[in-house]
């Protein structure tokens, strides 16, 4: 079984394409339109969904016809869709001989990524992979996940978020935001959440805790 490392990728105008037009290149294509990724979608028809996203994601855009060598030109990412097993080795294949990051959807391990399924919370992001043994056994760890963490965490995330993003902006000397993120760290604020008396903390009361952690 391949050693895969786990990343999380910028795509936002990254040109990603997608070959083939069924439901699970809907599916990819949907995640890469939510990314802000330039997809180019490859293949002679499309489902009802993908021409929805179509409409609604100007970055979207469709060749209607089938594949050929050289739509990988140029391409940050690539998945291999369709139903044709020697179509996705010779997207593949390609991929392999550009240096493009490929997926294969039939075959996992024709590819050189795969796609971990996904939970999302606000900032929060967990991914979880079989390495491709079991993409069902992955899907119920997400669902076991989601209900371990709850809309708690993204509640927590989207806290930490601003809290950061207020103390780079007011503190500009390395050291002291450093030992700030480090309280901030440090600082119960779960507990408050899980108990439902958390309040977003607003400008007056970030200044009052960065003057707090300055005066012990």
């Amino acid at each position: 079984m391949p050693y895969y490392v786990p990343v999380l990728l910028n795509l936002a105008d990254r040109r990603c394409v997608v070959i083939g037009g069924g439901p699970v290149a809907e599916r990819k294509v949907t995640m890469l339109a939510d990314a802000g990724a330039e997809t180019v979608v490859v293949s002679p028809d499309v489902t009802d969904g993908l021409l929805r996203l179509l409409h609604e994601h100007h970055r979207v855009v469709w060749i209607q016809r089938e594949y050929q060598r050289g739509d990988l030109a140029g391409a940050f990412l690539a998945y291999a869709a369709t139903n044709r097993p020697e179509v996705n080795a010779a997207v593949a294949a390609e991929a392999e001989a550009e240096g493009v990051p490929m997926n294969d959807a039939g075959d996992g391990a024709r590819g050189s990524m795969i796609t971990p399924g996904v939970l999302r919370r606000g900032g929060l992001v967990v991914a979880v992979s079989t390495s491709g043994a079991g993409p069902t056994a992955a899907r119920e760890l997400i669902r076991e996940i989601d209900e371990q963490f709850g809309e708690n965490y993204e509640k927590y995330i989207d806290f930490l978020s601003s809290a950061r993003a207020f103390i780079k902006e007011r503190i500009s000397d390395p050291g002291r935001r450093k030992r700030l993120f480090r309280r901030l760290a440090e600082t119960d604020i779960m507990s408050s959440i899980r108990g439902g008396s958390f309040q977003p903390w607003n400008e007056a009361a970030m200044i009052t805790w960065i003057e707090e952690q300055t005066e012990e």
